[in-house]
């Protein structure tokens, strides 16, 4: 039987990984993104996207609600593997609570699932997310000099291309890293250095940050969702390294020094 791999979020930075790097292995993918049609806000819309597919890679939903009735309707496939984010059981229900719906319900329901917890990505400070701040040459965080082994999206994406096309990860939970913990302050650093540019780091209480992304037009939840999200990094939850990666892999995960090198000129 052929098999068709469906890969929510095809276009983001996840997503469009997941997909060349299935692509590049000659599997067929069915990318599903708002610009194809695909809308969590309309449940309408994802049996299209469902139906004939094997196996499945889909990032939370933002919406709780969401979570449980689209795996009632994956039920037929084969294979499902959730991106989620490292230390969620270690992080309270009310932050990030798409992903927590989401781990519950592929964990009940009927079909094979692989859960990826991923630290922080290093690609946020190149595609999105920090990169505006970056570019400004000043970016302002809730953050102290805990290190955070941040994760490479390729290293996240050949993960998932092995939970999509093997029945070897059926039920298991993998926590993805990159291979050693860099703080902020470092991270910062290395980059300017990279670029040869003035980069500062400003660290913010969690009050200023709630009060600098409300001001950017943030919703309220949003901000309680990220200042948990730091809460969780101060704490040292998320600073210890996993060799998840290099154990599926079979090669080091990436490193942050290798990711500037490569992406920050």
């Amino acid at each position: 039987m052929t098999e068709e791999i469906l890969v929510l979020g095809a276009t983001g930075k996840t997503g469009r990984r997941v997909v060349s790097t299935l692509e590049a292995t000659g599997a067929v993918v069915r990318k599903a993104s708002r610009a194809t049609g695909f809308d969590w806000n309309t449940p309408s819309t994802w049996k299209p996207f469902l139906h004939g597919a094997t196996a499945a890679y889909v990032i939370a939903p933002e919406d709780p609600s969401a979570a449980a009735p689209f795996a009632e309707q994956a039920a037929g496939l084969r294979r499902l593997v959730l991106l989620s984010g490292r230390g969620l059981d270690k992080t309270p229900p009310n932050v990030f609570q798409g992903m927590h719906a989401a781990e519950k319900a592929v964990r009940e329901g009927s079909v094979p699932w692989t859960i990826l917890r991923a630290n922080n990505f290093n690609q946020n400070f190149s595609e999105q997310v920090w990169q505006p701040e970056i570019e400004a040459g000043r970016l302002s965080l809730p953050a102290d000099d805990t290190p955070e082994p941040f994760v490479d999206v390729q290293d996240i994406a050949e993960v998932a291309a092995l939970a999509l096309t093997t029945d070897d990860h059926h039920g298991q939970t993998y926590d993805l890293s990159g291979p050693e913990g860099v703080t902020f302050t470092e991270a910062v650093a290395k980059i300017a250095a990279a670029t040869g540019r003035t980069i500062e780091l400003v660290k913010l209480t969690p009050a200023e940050y709630r009060e600098a992304l409300l001001a950017l037009g943030a919703p309220e939840e949003v901000a309680t969702e990220l200042n948990g999200m730091f809460e969780t990094m101060r704490a040292g939850h998320l600073a210890t390294p996993s060799d998840d990666i290099a154990r599926l892999l079979g090669r080091p995960a990436k490193s942050f020094d290798a990711y500037v090198s490569e992406t920050w000129r």
